[in-house]
């Protein structure tokens, strides 16, 4: 199973505020575990939403609006991508991060789909373009 890690956003991240380097070492330390344990796939940080943009959708009507985002409960900082065998087992490395703010912060946790779980609308012909997309993006990697 897949899970993506989503790390909320704080004051600090929105205002560009980067991680001491004790922060950095800390979380180099846990990638470092996640990768010798097989379950890091990804892993990022983002950027302060002052740079970056959303565009809403209405129909076939397209608008963009540029960042910085009001609400920053609702917005991420960054994320991992990990392979694990249950939710549960997700939450247990959750609980090993360092603390991205050092005081208080969120991390969500959200499983990813995989082909089995989008249903008959995901036919075999579907299924066949995912695959060879994947394998697109491995070799391109």
């Amino acid at each position: 199973m897949r899970f993506m890690i989503l790390v909320k956003a704080s004051k600090d991240s929105e205002a560009g505020v980067l991680p001491d380097e004790r922060l950095f070492t800390e979380m180099g330390k846990f990638n470092e575990e996640l990768v010798k344990a097989g379950v890091l796939l990804a892993a990022e940080g983002l950027q302060a939403s002052s740079k970056g943009a959303r565009v809403k959708f209405s129909g076939d009507k397209r608008t963009v609006i540029d960042g910085p985002f009001a609400e920053t409960k609702e917005l991420i900082a960054g994320f991992w991508l990990w392979q694990v065998k249950s939710k549960e087992e997700a939450i247990e490395w959750v609980k090993r991060i360092p603390n991205p703010t050092g005081d208080e912060g969120e991390v969500e946790i959200r499983q990813v789909f995989e082909a089995d779980d989008l249903g008959e609308g995901f036919t075999p012909e579907l299924r066949e373009q995912e695959e060879r997309l994947r394998a697109q993006v491995a070799t391109t990697s």
